[in-house]
């Protein structure tokens, strides 16, 4: 018995680190057809919320940490400029619902959190994560495709900026 459960335990370990270090979803990928749990507990069907228009999926690694709250802060702070042009945004981590429902209310952000404790939403998008911390990356959704991403670098204070940079830019090409 004890070599197998050896063998069990090393299975799980490389299996664990192939996950951790997903490839992230690239420019004209398919956005994955997940579900994740929100701040109240509810499902959020991602696939419904991209039928409804130009999607924000931002994964974040840590709720209420200085860094996190920055980039919740500078979409919270540019919401109206996101919603002239029609960005509909989702905040992931890896934090339980009550986490997200606190990190929410204290910063009255006004765009739905993602407790994605069990990382099945960061595995969709091929975000890493370590520790139960995703990495901070970004993806903008149009017509059920990755048209923008940001996964390097992924900033905090001009998040919002970036994100409607992007978006612009998108507009010009076609």
């Amino acid at each position: 018995m004890k070599l197998i459960d050896t063998i069990t335990l090393a299975f799980s370990f490389v299996a664990m680190s192939v996950f951790a270090n997903a490839e992230p979803l690239q420019v004209g990928a398919a956005a994955p057809d997940v579900t994740g749990i929100d701040q109240d507990g509810k499902p959020v069907h991602l696939k419904d919320v991209y039928a409804k228009g130009p999607t924000l999926v931002y994964f974040y690694p840590k709720a209420d940490t200085p860094g996190c709250t920055k980039q919740g802060c500078s979409l919270r702070d540019n919401w109206h400029a996101l919603q002239e042009k029609g960005i509909q945004v989702i905040g992931v981590s890896e934090d339980t619902v009550a986490e997200e429902k606190a990190f929410k209310d204290k910063f009255s952000f006004p765009f739905q959190l993602i407790a994605d404790s069990d990382g099945k939403v960061a595995a969709g998008f091929g975000v890493s994560t370590a520790g139960g911390h995703a990495k901070r990356q970004s993806f903008l959704i149009k017509d059920g495709k990755i048209v923008w991403n940001m996964l390097d670098k992924t900033s905090t204070e001009t998040h919002a900026a970036d994100v409607l940079k992007a978006y612009e830019e998108l507009g010009k090409k076609g």
